[in-house]
């Protein structure tokens, strides 16, 4: 467990978790209310976005060689 490798594809497939998240909230317009604060859907935009680049951004950085 000691291999930078294996923690980048760990954090890679946790931020795809949270990208598969916020897509299934965007299609199934799912509502979320924090207290009594309803999230606009624009924020899970931002956060698909966010979380699928920091995705394939860790994947790769995992397959380069040399790591």
């Amino acid at each position: 467990m000691n291999s930078p490798r294996t923690g980048l594809r760990v954090a890679s497939v946790l931020f795809g978790i949270f990208a598969i998240g916020h897509l299934l909230r965007l299609i199934n317009q799912a509502r979320v209310t924090v207290g009594t604060v309803t999230i606009p859907m624009a924020v899970s935009w931002i956060a698909l976005i966010v979380a699928a680049i920091l995705y394939v951004w860790l994947w790769r950085l995992a397959s380069r060689t040399g790591i």
